[in-house]
């Protein structure tokens, strides 16, 4: 189920052609413009893979590299460049965008190791129906506060008594979701820190907890459709 990272792949500078590896956007001695890099998103920015990662520097570094790779600064440079400079703008924006932000990089970061998230695979219907054990009474019966209000809805009554259920039922859900969370920074320390075997534990552990997160984002957002909020 889970792979161990592949590390960069040694290649020649297409301008001075001394060897270098294949996750870098500019050579390290000529400082000239690499084609999009081969490695994953954390060697984008020359950073370890890792859950935990300080935000400040990799903003201060995303806009430094951002200055490095501006179209403007590849005006007069050859049809090649000017092609990489966009192509590398855009990997880096993505690599931006999946790493700052906490579930992205959890899930990102779980792929690369080779876990399969069921998330991944199913449909909106396949994901909705598929209930965790320990919360199919809680489900069940907030599903049919969800059809009563639609139903009040479509009939064009309002129900102060059925709001104020099913705004309490959100209330304990989004409590779930903080717990999650909580769960999910505890296991980005122990990921972290751990050798081979705790890593794998508790990847196994995070791939259960982003199924969880997403199954009671689900039901926030049917809530939230229903409430109009």
């Amino acid at each position: 189920m889970f792979k161990v990272l592949d590390s960069a792949v040694p290649i020649a500078c297409w301008s001075c052609s001394i060897g270098h590896n294949d996750s870098t956007l500019f050579c390290p001695h000529c400082s000239k413009i690499q084609p999009p890099p081969g490695g994953d998103y954390y060697s984008v920015f020359g950073l370890e893979p890792k859950l935990n990662l300080d935000m400040p520097a990799l903003e201060r570094e995303f806009h430094r590299l951002s200055r490095r790779l501006h179209p403007d600064r590849f005006a007069r440079a050859g049809e090649n460049e000017k092609q990489w400079s966009l192509a590398d703008t855009a990997l880096l924006n993505d690599a931006y965008r999946t790493l700052k932000d906490p579930l992205r990089r959890t899930g990102y970061l779980l792929k690369l190791l080779g876990a399969r998230l069921d998330s991944d695979h199913e449909s909106r219907e396949q994901k909705d129906a598929r209930v965790p054990a320990d919360l199919l009474e809680e489900v069940f019966e907030l599903n049919m506060l969800i059809e009563e209000m639609r139903a009040a809805r479509n009939a064009g009554e309002t129900d102060a008594a059925l709001e104020a259920n099913l705004a309490k039922a959100k209330k304990n859900i989004s409590g779930m979701l903080g717990a999650v969370d909580e769960e999910l920074r505890t296991e980005w320390n122990v990921w972290d820190a751990g050798d081979a075997g705790t890593r794998q534990f508790s990847q196994v552990k995070m791939v259960a907890l982003l199924d969880r997160r997403r199954y009671l984002s689900n039901l926030v957002r049917d809530v939230n459709e229903v409430l109009g909020a």
